[in-house]
């Protein structure tokens, strides 16, 4: 399930790009998972785990991916840490649920992402709140953020 914390939390990571950078590893980057974000979301295809094609920017590597899929990469492949998935746009809300299905996932939020017109299950850990909805989203964390 998809446990978000609003506004500061301590222990995030804020600064994911930086994490990244420090602790990220080829196969994250070369796995089926890390391949379809890339793709979906930077819309760039994965050569080798050091070459990325991305059609803005031509040939990039990891370090020049997005903040969000930086971010989602981190989620992904770094279980004992909470990120800040502020730096992700709407567009990624959709993989952080995805992950969110088959595991306990905890990230902290600074503005209110939109997880789309679907059903879902996001706790709310400020106020311990089960949100189903956008619609519960925005009615039990808008103050929060």
């Amino acid at each position: 399930m998809l446990n978000i914390y609003f506004g500061d939390m301590p222990e995030a990571i804020y600064n994911t790009a930086v994490y990244f950078k420090n602790t990220y590893s080829d196969k994250w980057i070369t796995a089926p998972l890390g391949k379809e974000m890339i793709l979906d979301i930077d819309k760039s295809d994965v050569v080798s785990a050091s070459l990325i094609e991305s059609p803005v920017l031509g040939p990039i590597s990891p370090l020049q991916l997005s903040g969000g899929v930086k971010t989602l990469l981190l989620i992904a492949n770094d279980r004992k840490h909470v990120f800040n998935a502020s730096t992700c746009g709407d567009n990624c809300a959709k993989w952080i649920l995805k992950m969110a299905e088959d595991r306990k996932i905890v990230i902290n939020l600074r503005h209110m992402m939109n997880f789309g017109q679907g059903e879902f299950k996001i706790r709310i850990m400020n106020n311990n709140v089960i949100a189903k909805n956008m619609y519960d989203l925005l009615v039990n964390a808008g103050e929060l953020v």
